[in-house]
């Protein structure tokens, strides 16, 4: 069994190596739901990590449909990836009535090559989830991550458990969003997956000593909760020793 930790910042890949997760998947803006991160904090995780460091490639936030200049971007990250000496990519693009993109998508897909490619959340935006996963696995790509089109994965367990039959050990499905320490097993045995996507995050207060009482915002910064993706690591090496 696999635990991926999503890193929002190096502090956060850090820790969450230090604490036994299997991959990185590296992302910028927590409050976009993660898009493509900088060169310099690729450059970073890559030197700083030994285990498996996946980049998301996403341009923006908001939907899955993608227009040309966003697709050239996205080809120019993915040759980044490739350069700094990444694992993998996580990527994906959807058609305007709920279908995957396979052209695009598969042309992002051989851009990566040799790189591993998991696609993304914007699965859990599709039309036709069981059709989808067959486009998918068609076009070539290892992995899936989804929450089973609900919100978290725990609502999701059922299209998630349905999903890995259908797969039938032909793409990895992987549960993600809302995954911690007390659903973790849970949705393990509810489903047969075995790797898991988690945030695992808290935030941190400033540490700053004067603060503009005027500015409103709250200067505090999402990381990963070392604690909790260590036991989210123990429970699962418990549920493969049992």
């Amino acid at each position: 069994m696999k635990l991926e930790i999503i890193g929002f910042n190096i502090e956060s890949c850090i820790a969450a190596q230090d604490a036994g997760a299997n991959r990185i998947e590296l992302c910028d803006n927590f409050s976009e739901g993660g898009t493509t991160p900088s060169y310099a904090f690729i450059k970073a995780a890559r030197e700083k990590l030994s285990i498996e460091l996946y980049v998301m490639i996403r341009p923006r936030g908001g939907d899955f449909l993608y227009s040309k200049d966003d697709f050239e971007i996205m080809k120019a990250d993915i040759e980044i990836c490739k350069q700094l000496g990444c694992d993998g990519i996580v990527t994906g693009i959807l058609n305007s009535d709920g279908t995957v993109d396979k052209k695009r998508t598969a042309q992002l897909i051989g851009y990566a090559y040799p790189l591993g490619v998991t696609f993304h959340r914007a699965f859990d935006r599709v039309k036709d989830p069981f059709q989808s996963l067959e486009d998918i696995i068609e076009i070539g790509c290892e992995r899936i991550l989804t929450s089973g089109l609900q919100p978290k994965a725990m609502d999701g367990v059922e299209m998630i458990k349905q999903l890995i039959a259908q797969a039938n050990e032909r793409i990895i499905i992987m549960p993600g969003s809302g995954v911690n320490a007390q659903n973790i097993i849970s949705i393990a045995e509810s489903t047969g997956a075995a790797e898991f996507h988690s945030s695992a995050s808290m935030f941190i207060n400033t540490q700053m000593k004067y603060e503009n009482e005027l500015l409103k915002e709250k200067m505090k910064h999402i990381t990963v909760n070392k604690s909790e993706v260590k036991k989210m690591v123990e429970l699962l090496k418990q549920k493969v020793n049992c």
